[in-house]
């Protein structure tokens, strides 16, 4: 086998079938993880798409990762540095997203070293429980609930703001996330919501439009 296919310390080939095998695994977990979340989250496909992509890539550069690193401590050390380089600015608005990053790194650390029988029992069961919350959470957010974002002022106080409209038009309400925006000077604020009348919409949306501080709304299904 040529040289710059051999392990820089110990002189060891690279088994090419082992390592295909392994990463082959890390493919087919990862798109397993990927299907799970896909049949498990609440948001619409389009949405999801980037995510899934994700956590396919994700779990095979991890594994890829463990494969190198195997058991040197100086190579774990540059690979930290070198990686402490990338920043990653997209917002999780959901914490179901970071367990399933999560997931898909711990699946692609235990195929990496070669730990089948982790992946073996731990993915099925995973996607077992992942997949039953989902359905718990769909049954629990009905059809008719809905995701609210408004941008408002930075100095506007929302908890104020809308609470006449909200009380007038709506069922119900959850705080999904406050963001910052536009360097600071704006805040998107999200919540799930429910109508109290399906065709009342457009008059909590021209509601909204009307307060003071209120820069953009869109309401849309889940």
């Amino acid at each position: 086998m040529p040289e710059w296919l051999q392990v820089a310390d110990g002189g060891h080939e690279l088994d090419t079938g082992v390592l295909s095998v392994r990463l082959a695994l890390a493919a087919f977990v990862g798109l397993v993880i990927a299907g799970v979340f896909a049949l498990s989250q609440r948001r619409p496909a389009r949405e999801a798409i980037p995510l899934l992509t994700t956590l396919v890539l994700l779990t095979m550069l991890v594994a890829m990762t463990t494969i190198v690193i195997g058991d040197s401590v100086a190579r774990a050390f540059g690979l930290v540095g070198a990686l402490s380089i990338v920043r990653f600015r997209t917002v999780v608005e959901d914490t179901r997203d970071t367990s399933f990053v999560i997931f898909a790194v711990v699946a692609g650390m235990a195929l990496g070293a070669g730990h089948l029988l982790v992946c073996l029992i731990g993915v099925p069961l995973v996607s077992l429980i992942a997949i039953g919350m989902g359905a718990v959470g769909r049954a629990v957010t009905a059809s008719n609930a809905q995701r609210l974002e408004i941008r408002i002022g930075a100095a506007r106080d929302p908890q104020t703001l809308f609470a006449d409209v909200f009380h007038q038009h709506l069922k119900s309400r959850t705080l999904v996330s406050v963001l910052s925006a536009k360097s600071g000077a704006s805040i998107d604020v999200i919540y799930r919501v429910r109508l109290r009348d399906r065709q009342g919409m457009f008059a909590l949306l021209r509601a909204i439009q009307s307060l003071e501080g209120v820069q953009s709304v869109e309401l849309r299904d889940l």
